[in-house]
């Protein structure tokens, strides 16, 4: 009765839909094991910048992860392979139940390096009410958003990194799907096109855009009425609930770029990996699998603020009514959804590229110097071994 608990220490990402999830988890964890306390805090941005995830595994039990990442993993073994620890039945139910290539996206090597707890990707949010009363239907093509962007209404995220995932949505309906070589990200004649493209569109916005995440715009929407829809940002499903904000969003799937063919969003979310190096690798693999499991993200894991990566819970009736369907109708998104490379060294590029877009969007270079920085990147990206 006198022994110290055993004290874990998971590290997440700072919003409601990354921290309370795992905190109420933790929580109910503790009174199923009373001599097992997990800690949660937030990782902050200085923290993403100073701290590669490879060395947060010395001082971290549990650790939330982007897949891009798991290249790195691989090459460092510094989080556990979890299909060595967890049964074949649990591994296959996270494989068959994905969102899009949520759990798939997290196996490297030949290895499952986290569990897909959370899944998103970039899709169309708007204020069904604010459409409603001004007589405005949702766009259902790019020429409605663009209509409706010329009347100052539309808001996107336009930092740096969801400037890249949006070029990358913009070659592919353009023709050609990015890293198909090591010698070039993309095409010139493709790039130049999904460069134009992405110029067309974010002329017609507010500068303030350019300093706004995804999160940003939500907060944006759901707390004036300035702006009535945005085409493409990740989904946060906290949004759509009573009370979470002033106003309640809605949203829904991607839209027609052209007759037929639908923009084709990135794949985002995040995983949920035990570090090698904890001392309570058990205790640390039992919660990871409770936080994962079907039953609790489709259930308590929603009810706390969670975006589950689990399907059951994006199918499930009543989680839907409790997100205003959020789930149901943006799910032919994610799963439709583009899957970053995963390499050791494309993080150096993600954290790179996305300053010569949104340079050339600010008409600070030209569209052929952008493409020729974001190839130097690239190539710098290939040699660049992240964990040393």
């Amino acid at each position: 009765m006198g022994d110290s608990p055993k004290i874990l220490k998971g590290i997440t990402w700072g919003h409601t839909r990354g921290l309370v999830p795992l905190q109420a988890c933790a929580q109910r964890f503790r009174e199923l094991y009373p001599d097992v306390h997990i800690e949660w805090r937030q990782r902050t941005l200085q923290e993403f910048a100073d701290y590669p995830i490879e060395k947060l595994t010395e001082s971290y039990d549990l650790l939330v992860i982007d897949h891009p990442w798991v290249g790195c993993a691989a090459a460092t073994r510094c989080v556990l392979p979890l299909e060595k620890y967890l049964s074949k039945e649990f591994i296959k139910n996270q494989e068959e139940n994905q969102v899009g290539g949520s759990h798939d996206s997290y196996n490297y090597g030949g290895h499952q390096w986290a569990l897909a707890i959370d899944a998103a990707a970039p899709v169309p949010s708007f204020r069904r009410d604010l459409l409603d009363d001004n007589g405005v239907a949702v766009p259902q093509t790019w020429d409605e958003v663009l209509d409706l962007a010329r009347k100052g209404k539309v808001a996107a995220p336009a930092i740096p990194i969801d400037l890249l995932m949006n070029f990358y949505m913009f070659c592919q309906v353009h023709g050609e799907i990015p890293f198909k070589n090591k010698e070039e990200v993309i095409s010139k004649e493709t790039g130049l096109k999904a460069l134009a493209s992405l110029a067309e569109f974010y002329g017609l916005l507010e500068k303030r855009m350019f300093e706004a995440n995804p999160i940003k715009v939500a907060e944006m929407m759901s707390s004036s009425n300035d702006y009535w829809y945005c085409p493409f940002a990740y989904g946060y499903s906290n949004y759509t609930r009573r009370g979470y904000a002033k106003y309640q969003i809605t949203y829904g799937d991607l839209v027609d770029f052209k007759p037929g063919q639908k923009l084709k969003s990135t794949l985002g979310g995040t995983g949920l990996s035990v570090s090698a190096f904890s001392e309570h690798k058990e205790e640390a693999l039992q919660f990871a699998a409770m936080a994962g499991s079907e039953e609790y993200q489709s259930t308590e894991f929603v009810m706390h603020g969670g975006q589950p990566g689990h399907r059951k819970a994006w199918l499930d009736k009543q989680n839907n009514q409790f997100n205003n369907n959020c789930f149901k109708d943006t799910l032919a998104s994610l799963d439709n959804s583009y899957q970053r490379p995963r390499y050791n060294g494309y993080l150096h590029f993600q954290d790179h590229a996305g300053d010569p877009v949104q340079d050339f969007l600010l008409e600070k270079i030209k569209a052929e110097e952008a493409l020729e920085t974001i190839n130097e990147i690239y190539q710098q990206s290939l040699k660049e071994k992240m964990h040393e």
